[in-house]
């Protein structure tokens, strides 16, 4: 399928400050996590996607688009939903996200329904005729979330969605957006410094690191093949397990209620049998480790 967006050698300068150098990188249909450390140039690459920031150098396809040339006619294809909460308190959220919707181009009585058809998509809906400045961290991120899909678009950005929401409430949000992208057919961006939670949720990932593409693709390819190594979740600690297999002859760490043993040949497979066997202990799971988002960002800015 076609990218969704396309970077080639962009560059981006703020005074002296380079936020963006030479990014090359594809984004295609899905969800796609853009990650990097506060200051890597993920919000500046989002405002170019938007055509608010000209490049210094190279180029940047949006939807087959020039979101210079064409701003208007990408933004209309483009939902944003930014970090910092702008949302007027004094208006509803029904108003609100009718009012912005009617800003991309829809007749007030087709925003009008739209508002109250996101705003029940984001859990929203017995709360839409309340005042913004009522609502809690967690319901204005739903806000802006809902602003953002109203006009059906083909993109939408996210910039730091889960800011300053708990554990319950980032869970339902990472739901959110998933559903966006894979029920209602959108594609997203999601702007974020929390690996955890990209790796749970995105297709693929682009790494920036100083303004610099590291990394980017498919998780699944970033993360690899198996490293060679078994993860062995049991049913308690794992110290007594792991010191058991060093006496077999067989490497492992203990973290937690798992053990990571090196697969130094098959004969490692009938050694945790047999130790799970004496020891009693029940297992829980047992699979190849593979490399986690962290261990992709790790290396991607070592091998720099």
């Amino acid at each position: 399928m076609a990218d969704v967006v396309r970077g080639t050698r962009l560059t981006k300068h703020w005074g002296s400050t380079t936020a963006l150098r030479d990014a090359t990188f594809a984004i295609g249909p899905g969800v796609t996590g853009l990650v990097g450390a506060n200051g890597a140039g993920k919000t500046t690459l989002l405002g170019m996607v938007l055509g608010l920031h000209r490049p210094d150098g190279g180029a940047i396809e949006v939807l087959g688009q020039d979101p210079v040339t064409f701003g208007p006619a990408v933004r209309a294809r483009v939902g944003y939903a930014p970090e910092h909460d702008a949302l007027p308190p004094d208006m509803s959220a029904q108003d609100v996200v009718r009012h912005l919707a009617e800003v991309h181009g829809l007749p007030r009585r087709a925003a009008t329904e739209r508002a109250s058809d996101v705003l029940f998509e984001v859990g929203l809906g017995e709360e839409r005729f309340r005042q913004v400045g009522t609502f809690s961290t967690g319901q204005r991120q739903r806000v802006k979330l809902a602003q953002a899909i109203a006009h059906d678009p083909d993109l939408v950005l996210l910039d730091e969605p889960t800011n300053g929401l708990d554990p319950v409430q980032r869970e339902e949000m990472l739901r959110l957006i998933r559903r966006i992208a894979h029920g209602l057919g959108m594609n997203v961006v999601l702007s974020s410094h929390l690996l955890e939670e990209v790796e749970r949720v995105s297709d693929a990932v682009v790494i920036l690191d100083g303004g610099r593409v590291v990394a980017s693709g498919r998780i699944s390819e970033l993360r690899g093949a198996d490293s060679g190594e078994l993860v062995v979740s049991i049913d308690g600690p794992a110290d007594e397990f792991v010191r058991a297999l060093h006496a077999a002859g067989v490497a492992a760490v203990a973290d937690g209620e798992r053990a990571v043993v090196a697969v130094e040949g098959p004969a490692v497979y009938d050694a945790v049998r047999d130790v799970l066997a004496d020891l009693g202990v029940p297992l829980r799971r047992m699979e190849p480790r593979v490399a986690s988002l962290e261990d992709v960002f790790l290396a991607a800015g070592d091998s720099r």
